[in-house]
This record gives C-alpha cells, sequence and structure tokens, in this order.
C-alpha cells in the first residue's frame, strides 16, 4: 500500500484544491491512486477498508472519514479530472476495438489467454485510452464479438460447453485487476470453467450418477 497508494504532497495539493470537503477528497485520492493502480475505476465501495484508512491517515483526514458522493455528477466530474492529470482519453469503444483486434490479431500464433489479454492490455494503454473491465479482455478471449459464438484461440467453434461453466468463467474473470496483475486470473478462470464443465451431471442421471 506505501508503494502504490501514498498520495504525493503534489497529488494532495491537487486533489484539495478541486475539493470542497473531506470525504470529496478522499474519495477524489481514491480513485486517482486506483487508477494509477489498474488502469480503471473501482466503484468506491469495492475499494478495500483498509485502502480507504491508509490513503485517510496518509492525508491526516479526521477519523471516520468516508468517500462518498452524494451527486453521481460529481463522481463524473472527478474521473474526468482524474483522466485530465493522468493523460488519457474514455473511449470505451475504440479500446474495445482496439483489444479485439490486437486478440485476433495474435490469437493465430499463440494460445493463452493470458498472454493475448496482455497485449491487448498494452495496445490500450499506448492508445492513451481509458481500460475496460477486465472481463471485456476474458470474454474477447472466449466468443467471437459479431455472432456471439464459443471459438477457441485460433477462431474455430468450440464444442459446445454448459451454460454454468461459462458463468464460472465469467464471474472468475470479471474483478478487475491491476494492468499486469490480470493475467494469472485469467488462466485461473478457464481452468475452473473446464473444471465446472468436467463436474456437470449427466441431465439422464440423477445425484451421483444414480439413474433418475
Amino acid at each position: 500500500m506505501h508503494l502504490f497508494f501514498s498520495p504525493t504532497r503534489d497529488e494532495l495539493e491537487w486533489a484539495a484544491g478541486a475539493t470542497d470537503g473531506d470525504e470529496h477528497l478522499l474519495a477524489l485520492l481514491l480513485m486517482l491512486k486506483s487508477y494509477q493502480r489498474m488502469g480503471c475505476f473501482p466503484a468506491l465501495e469495492d475499494v478495500p477498508e483498509q485502502v480507504v484508512e491508509f490513503v485517510r491517515r496518509q492525508v491526516e483526514l479526521p477519523e471516520g472519514t468516508l468517500p462518498v458522493y452524494r451527486a453521481e455528477r460529481t463522481a463524473k466530474h472527478h474521473r474526468g479530472l482524474v483522466r485530465k492529470r493522468v493523460g488519457v482519453a474514455y473511449d470505451q469503444a475504440e479500446a474495445r476495438r482496439i483489444a479485439e483486434q490486437a486478440i485476433r490479431k495474435e490469437a493465430a500464433a499463440k494460445n493463452r489467454p493470458a498472454d493475448l489479454i496482455n497485449i491487448a492490455l498494452e495496445k490500450v494503454v499506448e492508445a492513451g485510452l481509458e481500460l475496460p473491465g477486465f472481463s471485456t479482455f476474458d470474454k474477447m478471449c472466449l466468443e467471437d464479438p459479431h455472432r456471439g459464438e464459443r471459438l477457441d484461440l485460433r477462431g474455430h467453434p468450440r464444442p459446445h460447453e454448459p451454460p454454468s461453466a461459462h458463468r464460472a468463467a465469467a464471474a472468475a474473470g470479471g474483478a478487475r485487476r491491476g494492468r499486469h496483475d490480470a493475467v494469472q486470473p485469467a488462466e485461473e478462470a478457464r481452468q475452473g470453467a473446464e473444471l465446472v464443465a468436467l463436474q456437470e451431471p449427466d441431465p439422464a442421471h440423477g445425484v451421483a450418477g444414480r439413474p433418475r
């Protein structure tokens, strides 16, 4: 936390000049430090309490101060301030297009979702765009975005997989991660989906394989 979430003096002065109260100051600093770490904005309620308390103590705000926005327009304004400070633009459609193009180009030579996701992340960052949610990258590795057909990593249709396996993969890959820390969860999501698929019971049998 000291490495990634300690606000600098300059960051504190910037945030203090853009806010009108302790709650908004803490919220803006959390959005800034989270974006610097992950490349996207988490919901404030998803920021771990330990991180909230650490940043609060670092800038010496009163005990019990919480990062709260009473109006969505204020939160939107602060996201714009953070983007301007770190030098990125918000264009999710273009970010998805770049990521999809990178994944499809590299899928002919690479067969690990983690490798494809890392390449897509780099391309979006190079373009100066805010990253989409991690689940977007995970889904691009699993589905044809035009037909919704499940594909293998070389673009060929996969055998049918049970819906529960698909949900397991999406849930495991949906957590937002840091740019490079996102790699391992992608592999775990794939393995988890395979495990669920193997354990899916035959509809013609009951529990433990007994005939219904």
